[in-house]
């Protein structure tokens, strides 16, 4: 397509959408006219950018849809390694997880149950956490 037949499209695309932006305007208020006027005037910017004329060559040319295949090749070959690396990291830090995981509980479990423990010398010194733990056991919630 000519420049010329590209910039009148836009010109058009773009009134159309202020005529239309001015309705809203008067409809839904300031804030709505104005968000309509501003998308209204991408057609006419990327006209006069020529970001128009590569849309136009990309929608008429086979060469331009095959890069484009590649490029989306390319992101999806790129989001597959990173979903399969994360699930690899995961598995791996599962197991590592699950094994520290039932060593603490073995360390809980060890401890004795009764009125004394809590009450007593706690190993990590928190009297606080001593006293949080002690209400929770006589609410029956361990």
């Amino acid at each position: 397509m000519s420049d010329a037949a590209i910039f009148a499209i836009s010109l058009g695309v773009t009134l159309v959408g202020l005529v239309t932006s001015w309705g809203v305007y008067r409809r839904r208020g300031a804030a709505s006219g104005m968000r309509g006027a501003a998308l209204s005037l991408v057609p006419l910017a990327a006209a006069m950018t020529g970001v128009t004329e590569f849309f136009v060559d990309l929608a008429f040319s086979p060469v331009k849809w095959a890069g484009v295949a590649v490029a989306g090749l390319a992101v999806l070959l790129y989001l597959t390694s990173g979903a399969m690396l994360s699930r690899r990291a995961g598995n791996a830090g599962g197991d590592g997880r699950a094994a520290g995981g039932g060593g603490r509980r073995k360390q809980a479990g060890s401890a004795p149950k009764g009125k004394g423990a809590v009450g007593g010398a706690q190993p990590s010194g928190d009297p606080e956490l001593a006293e949080i733990e002690q209400i929770l056991r006589n609410r029956g919630i361990s």
